[in-house]
Formats: C-alpha cells, sequence, structure tokens
C-alpha cells in the first residue's frame, strides 16, 4: 500500500551566531564569505537576536500534519536538516510517494526551482511537486485577511507590497516570478478595498549584477517625494517572520522612513495562521 508524506521546504536560517558561517558558505555554493562580508550578515542576525525560522517552519509542519493528515516532515535548502536528510527520513518512515511543498507562494526556476532539483536529485520514488501557490483563492483570502486586520482604522498613504529581489537576468529567460507576484497583488485588490499601492522589491544581495526593482528603500523615497507620510508594507512574498522581515523592513527600512519623517507599519506575517495553515492544506489536498 503506498505511503505518501509531504516535504515542506523552506530556506533554512543559521541555529545561532557559530552557524553563520557555514550557513553562509553554502548559499555561495561552497565559496567562504569575506570577512568583511561575514561581520555584516552576523551583525544583522544580532540586532534580531538571531531568526524564528526554523521553530516557525516547525510549527507550520505540524499545523499542517494536523490538518492534512499526512506526516510532513521538514527540509532546509541551506541550514539542516537539509533537503535531503528530510528524504532519508520519508525513506525509513516507509513513504514511496512524496508531495515537495516550498513554503513559498511565487516560482522562479532560480528558487523554487532550486528545491525542485535539490528533491528531484535525491527522492527515488514517485514525487508531486508544487510549484507555489500564488493565485489560489486559500492564499489571496489570507492575504487579505492580515490587509483588513492592518488596515482596520487605519489609513495610509501609500501600501507597497514587497517580494525578495532577484537577478534581473531572469526575466529574459521568461521567468514568471515578477508576473506571478504582480498577479497576487491584483487579485488582493479586487478582493478589498486597498490605499494606493505599487510593488517593490527588497532584499537584493550585492553581486554586481541588476536586480530586480524598485527597491523598496527607493519606492519609499518616491513616496516621500509625492508627500505621503505613511507607508503600510505588505510583504507579500514572505510567509514567515526571518531575517529579511525582522531586519530588512523591521530595522533598515523602519529607520529609512524615520529619517524621512514617514510612519512605516507592516501587515504581521502568517506563521502557523489557521488561514495560512487551510491554504496549505488545500494546495496539498489537490496534489495528494
Amino acid at each position: 500500500m503506498s505511503r505518501t508524506c509531504v516535504i515542506a521546504m523552506d530556506y533554512g536560517t543559521p541555529a545561532g551566531e557559530a552557524a553563520v558561517a557555514p550557513y553562509f558558505t553554502h548559499i555561495r555554493g561552497g565559496r567562504p564569505p569575506s570577512p568583511g562580508a561575514l561581520e555584516e550578515v552576523t551583525q544583522r542576525y544580532r540586532a534580531i537576536g538571531f531568526s524564528p525560522l526554523e521553530r516557525i517552519t516547525g510549527a507550520q509542519a505540524a499545523a499542517l500534519e494536523r490538518a492534512c493528515g499526512l506526516p510532513v516532515i521538514v527540509g532546509h535548502k541551506h541550514a539542516p536538516p537539509f533537503i535531503a536528510d528530510a528524504v532519508q527520513e520519508a525513506i525509513r518512515c516507509g513513504c514511496d510517494r512524496v508531495i515537495g511543498l516550498p513554503l513559498a507562494p511565487h516560482y522562479s526556476r532560480m528558487s523554487l526551482g532550486g528545491y525542485e532539483r535539490a528533491l528531484r536529485d535525491e527522492w527515488p520514488s514517485e514525487l508531486v511537486f508544487i510549484p507555489g501557490f500564488h493565485d489560489h483563492p486559500a492564499f489571496i483570502g489570507a492575504v487579505v485577511g492580515v490587509l483588513r486586520e492592518a488596515l482596520a482604522g487605519y489609513q495610509p498613504d501609500r501600501l507597497l507590497f514587497t517580494a525578495h529581489s532577484l537577478p534581473a537576468r531572469i526575466l529574459a529567460d521568461g521567468d514568471p516570478y515578477r508576473d506571478q507576484l504582480l498577479r497576487t497583488c491584483e487579485l488582493v485588490a479586487k478582493a478589498t478595498p486597498l490605499p494606493p499601492w505599487e510593488f517593490a522589491f527588497q532584499s537584493a544581495s550585492h553581486t554586481g549584477e541588476p536586480w530586480l526593482g524598485p527597491d523598496v528603500l527607493e519606492a519609499i523615497d518616491a513616496a516621500a517625494a509625492a508627500g505621503a507620510r505613511s507607508v503600510l508594507v505588505c510583504p507579500v512574498g514572505f510567509v514567515a517572520d526571518h531575517l529579511e522581515i525582522l531586519y530588512d523592513l523591521d530595522v533598515e527600512a523602519a529607520e529609512h522612513c524615520r529619517q524621512r519623517g514617514i510612519e512605516l507599519r507592516r501587515t504581521r506575517m502568517f506563521n502557523d495562521d489557521p488561514a495560512f495553515i487551510a491554504c496549505l492544506a488545500a494546495v496539498v489536498a489537490a496534489a495528494a
């Protein structure tokens, strides 16, 4: 009798200061970072007391397992337990069919495609890979829910949807990432009244090549130049609190706004919110 499990995948995070160097090195394909770059990223983790992502992903997996009735195993892309470790756990549990679920809504061959390649390289049997859920009604509903909560009694001058930037060269290859992000925003805007909104990218890396923009800090500057004094950020490309939220937005972008006399708020992250878990369960059910 076939036994199916879900392998839920995310980017991963260093468990503490000693793990930052190996984590950063793994992201760089085995190339150690310079001492200056390592110190910069370590300081960012220190500033937020290190990322809660591993704990949150574990809570998401446990809640999803209860909701969908299938075993859910966590595998990280750049930190232990790695995706390969999750595959070995699935084999030990007697599973012969895997549903691969990246915990990210929008597909790019560079991002979610990397999860799929890592999983297919390790898993020997039947595999169903879920390439995102950017337009799933339950996901749109979950985004609408956190926006309505944030906008209750509050009317910002500008709403900025954000997601992690990627190198701009993906557009020449016809990558769907940017279009999917804009589609999510359009569907949310159709579902609920919103302040004037636009889309911006965040958290670009310094690699010496162009990355997708505009950057969120540039969008804040443009909003300020247009007279905006309050901005709400909705990080629609992310599903959990981690460095890109707790530092890039809550520290860096917030300070950028303070210097320009702008009030910055953001929507809360889904983490293991029941509406988001119900979305994941619906996506898994469709693949099961």
